[in-house]
């Protein structure tokens, strides 16, 4: 314990506080910090995709194939540029979110008073504290006056704790949480009040800097589908590879000509690896970070969307995120009778008049406190043309609250001169202390206290005295008080949480509330949001004794936990991903960081979240509406759909690509495709073409499915096989048309009929995947903008490449009369058809209707 001698407390001088500056640091937390330009280049850049061009653009530099060597440079920057903006702006979008003032500091040094940078404050420096300030570093309290301190940024509970002054420094400093304690803490608010402190603790040896550092040890895992597609792009990958190398050893083996030899090996191993599945994947998902940015849902990490929308456990903090962390007078009790507050009306019976004008006389008239202004706010919406408020009193004295009393009073002089009023407020047992009750009273008082705690609420009492003007007591005990009645109070629970709670369980998501606050309470407010299994709590202590297997049993059923800490709520979340769940995690408070980063999908409360939760999540709620998160899961849901659609499209229009790219050189024809029409076929039309299956809207039964499982594969067997069928259909109408026209026309014609047949294949497969079940025609009914933007884009290209000479020789095309083109168009649509037709024998999808919960 160190003595503080109050006599000297002038404070540090300047070469002290640049001495703790030195050893300790700024006053500052951990951060993941902003990502660097370069750093984000670097990402993109690691895409095998990238790699791949890259390297066939410098070998056809090499070669001197300028113009072929342009078209593939030229695209690869045009894609690394849409995608390095993309990531800049979700960057500048999150750092518009967060509040750069540093929160100041208001300290003693070299014997002056000044205010400084809260990143500037040391070990040691004595600060003073006052209502509505924001605690710069974890301090001990030397001297404090009804002092109060808003510890939800912590512990999650909405009500402020009090808290009591220490002349000795303790050895050990304590944790958030409890009353009458000497501890405040980094980042919480002083609600009420005057004090005066140590520093103890600064940066990351405060307990919010615990938190950061719990952060920077959890690491971010890669969404399912990013792995799946991951997998897929090596499995083809190395596939190609082999076929690359033996396609250069058999070309130039039997024909002698090695360059071309390569340049076929090399178309080969561009039609195998699938490599716009990385970029659709990312394209796809920030179109759809875009489209829920529109419903004030910004994404941090763009795959999350994804993930949200498989999403099969949703955690929430209960304290701002479900309720509005804004205390409410809920209920009155004066003598034997209840009355319940409407939060939209004014009127409040005469008899309920004086509870409320005493609550509000017993407070400061400018209350910062959350009970004090609710009390404020009732007593202006009900009393307002009464004579119950007294703008005009003057007040004498206050009494503050203490350990040993839990009630505050404070004495008026009224304006009509007569005695001086007092009013009281605080604890009911205080109250009834105060009232001198016998036990006939108290048993009567602990009925109507165990009535409204059976509903989670905050309780106080209230009294009310007079007193002949003459030299006021010592303590409130002197005064003969009158029991007035007692308030129920709560933090009020969102409009729309229970219809997004219902949501959720009708999309077979299961919601769970982590709280911090009491038992009771949780329960109410499980009750009151639709949770199943209310009544059934699990809480920190008897979390704590619980041993990883018995937690992972447990939280099967359990639905409410309360009296949680931090570490408890990361616990949760790491036993709900072994039991296979996918885990979405909402939070505002840094409590909530580590779990938030922990899990599946973090989604932080931007209005009134912290910048370390909004630093730990995938997504922030822009105007912390909770309903969005259920946008947000079936935007995620219609993503996947529409992304399965795209992707089967391009696995199926490869396979005609990829024959066209090998046959040629097993029967020594003249190579039909070249890399330069592999690009404009995947890096042009395809990707653009995916835009097609992203515009598509979702099936309105989307949210009464089950979410699919972590393991399912994107391309199941059924998948698979349809894609065959397309994909040979499309590759047998090509070579076709090849075959005919190579007898009797030269190769660059044939090879352009074929080209132009193969382009129209590929449209007709984006026309027919837009739908599993339904025909082109029917799906002609539903709006889809971008359809008519790629269909008349593919035209205008293809009629610009069949007709400019400088693009048909770029193409090495013959010309092509009108009969030719007909028949070509012709052999294409027939391969549409025969996709269409194959539709009649396809089992519709299977829908799993979701539990309502």
């Amino acid at each position: 314990m160190k003595k503080i001698d109050f006599e000297k407390l002038t404070g540090l001088t300047d070469a002290e506080v640049a001495v703790r500056m030195e050893e300790d640091g700024p006053n500052e937390l951990p951060t993941q910090g902003k990502r660097k330009s370069l750093e984000i280049l670097f990402e993109v850049l690691r895409e095998p995709m990238f790699l791949l061009l890259l390297a066939c653009g410098s070998i056809y530099l090499i070669s001197g194939e300028v113009q072929e060597a342009v078209m593939l440079l030229g695209f690869v920057f045009v894609v690394i540029g849409i995608t390095f903006y993309q990531e800049r702006k979700t960057e500048r979008a999150l750092e518009a979110l967060r509040d750069l003032s540093s929160p100041r500091a208001y300290v003693i040094r070299n014997g002056e008073k000044l205010r400084i940078a809260g990143r500037e404050a040391v070990r040691d420096d004595v600060v003073l504290l006052a209502e509505g300030d924001r605690v710069p570093a974890d301090i001990v309290l030397l001297k404090a006056r009804n002092f109060s301190v808003d510890e939800s940024l912590l512990t999650g509970e909405s009500v402020p704790v009090r808290k009591s002054a220490v002349s000795e420094i303790p050895a050990e400093f304590g944790k958030p949480g409890g009353d009458d304690l000497p501890f405040t803490f980094s980042g919480t608010l002083v609600v009420s009040g005057q004090g005066i402190g140590i520093i103890v603790h600064t940066g990351v040896k405060t307990e919010l800097g615990k938190i950061g550092k719990a952060l920077q040890s959890v690491e971010t895992e890669n969404t399912p589908l990013q792995k799946q597609t991951a997998k897929l792009v090596r499995a083809f990958a190395v596939f190609g590879a082999v076929l690359c190398t033996l396609v250069v050893l058999i070309y130039w083996l039997t024909r002698g000509k090695l360059l071309e030899g390569f340049l076929a090996g090399l178309s080969l191993a561009m039609a195998m690896l699938p490599e716009e599945f990385p970029v659709v994947l990312t394209i796809f998902l920030a179109l759809g970070a875009w489209r829920i940015s529109k419903y004030k849902v910004l994404t941090r990490r763009v795959p999350a969307v994804e993930t949200l929308g498989s999403a099969t456990v949703l955690c929430v903090d209960k304290t701002g995120t479900l309720t509005m962390n804004k205390m409410t007078i809920t209920d009155l009790v004066v003598d034997d009778e209840f009355f319940s507050v409407d939060s939209g009306k004014s009127f409040l019976p005469e008899k309920f008049h004086e509870v409320i004008e005493y609550s509000i006389l017993a407070s400061p008239a400018d209350p910062f406190d959350p009970m004090e202004k609710a009390m404020k706010q009732l007593g202006e919406r009900a009393l307002h043309n009464t004579e119950h408020l007294h703008s005009e009193w003057k007040l004498q004295r206050e009494y503050s609250l203490t350990r040993e009393l839990l009630a505050m009073s404070r004495v008026w002089f009224s304006a009509k001169g007569e005695n001086l009023v007092i009013a009281a407020k605080g604890a009911p047992e205080a109250i009834a202390d105060l009232c001198h009750f016998d036990s006939v009273k108290t048993k009567w008082l602990e009925e109507k206290i165990e009535i409204l705690g059976k509903q989670g609420k905050r309780i106080i009492g209230v009294a009310r005295a007079n007193y002949e003007k003459s030299r006021l007591p010592k303590n409130q005990h002197d005064f003969h008080f009158e029991f007035v009645g007692l308030l129920g109070l709560e933090d009020p629970v969102r409009e729309n949480v229970k219809p997004a709670i219902a949501e959720c369980y009708s999309a077979g998501i299961r919601t769970i509330m982590i709280t911090g606050d009491y038992p009771g309470t949780a329960k109410s407010i499980a009750r009151q949001i639709g949770l199943a299994n209310p009544d059934d709590v699990i809480t920190g202590p008897e979390l704590e004794a619980m041993t990883d297997e018995q937690l992972a049993e447990r939280i099967k059923k359990i639905n409410v936990f309360a009296r949680m800490v931090p570490e408890q709520k990361l616990h949760i979340v790491k036993s709900l991903k072994m039991n296979g769940e996918i885990v979405a995690m909402t939070g505002d408070g840094v409590n909530d960081a580590p779990a938030l980063k922990a899990s599946h999908i973090g989604v932080a409360m931007g209005a009134r979240g912290t910048d370390v939760a909004r630093e730990a999540s995938s997504i922030v709620l822009l105007e912390d509406d909770f309903n969005s998160i259920v946008t947000a899961v079936r935007m995620g849901r219609r993503i996947y759909e529409n992304l399965k659609k795209a992707m089967m499209y391009i696995l199926a229009v490869h396979i005609p690509i990829a024959g066209l790219s090998l046959i040629p050189v097993i029967f020594k024809w003249p190579l039909i495709l070249f890399p330069v029409h592999i690009v404009f076929l995947e890096l042009i039309i395809d990707p653009a073409c995916t835009l097609v299956f992203e515009a598509e809207n979702d099936d309105k039964d989307i949210m009464k499915c089950k979410p699919r499982k972590i393991d399912d594969k994107l391309f199941d067997l059924l998948a698979v096989i349809r894609c065959l069928i397309q994909g040979m259909l499309a590759l047998a109408s090509t070579l076709t048309v090849y075959l005919v026209f190579m007898h009797d026309h030269s190769p660059e014609t044939a090879r352009a009929l074929a080209f132009l047949t193969l382009v129209v294949c590929n449209l007709g497969m984006i026309l027919s995947n837009r739908s599993l079940t339904r025909s082109i025609i029917g799906m002609m009914k539903e709006k889809n903008i971008a359809l008519f933007w790629v269909l008349g884009g593919a035209t205008v290209l293809m009629t610009a490449v069949l007709t400019i000479p400088f693009l048909q020789n770029m193409f090495r095309f013959g010309q092509l009369s009108t009969t030719d083109l007909s028949i070509a168009l012709f052999s294409g649509l027939i391969a549409v058809i025969l996709m269409e037709t194959v539709k009649l024998f396809n089992p519709r999808p299977s829908r799993n209707p979701a539990s309502p919960g």
